[in-house]
């Protein structure tokens, strides 16, 4: 499976993240995700969110989830890209792309690469007002 990986302070392009795809001719599903950072946070209204994170630590154990989805589902590839740093409301913080065989392998892969993300992975949010 191929993987790519960026965690970064720039802001996340998807046109030019979705260019990236190479995908072969047996591979019949691409599932994306962006995750756009909402105007509230706990009920609060904010202004942005900021995210750190322990970046080594953060890229191995998504490295490990990565092992994971290859030993669970047929998957060509995944990428992802991350923001750190203050990302205002509207603005994408995470954008994740799964190829597969098919749709179900695709949409399972990605849903739980990001439950698992959000749970194991070291990277914190902070609300800005």
């Amino acid at each position: 499976m191929k993987r790519w990986l960026i965690i970064t302070d720039a802001p996340l392009d998807e046109a030019a993240l979705a260019g990236g795809r190479a995908a072969s001719s047996e591979m019949g599903a691409v599932v994306s995700f962006l995750g756009l950072v909402r105007g509230t946070e706990n009920g609060a209204p904010i202004c942005a969110l900021e995210y750190e994170s322990f970046q080594r630590m953060a890229e191995r154990q998504l490295g490990l989830l990565f092992d994971e989805m290859a030993s669970r589902w047929p998957l060509e590839s995944v990428r992802l890209a991350h923001r750190v740093g203050v990302v205002k409301v509207k603005e994408p913080s995470l954008w994740v792309e799964i190829v597969a065989p098919h749709r179900g392998e695709a949409f399972a892969a990605c849903q739980w690469l990001i439950g698992e993300m959000k749970r194991v992975v070291p990277i914190w949010k902070r609300p800005v007002n």
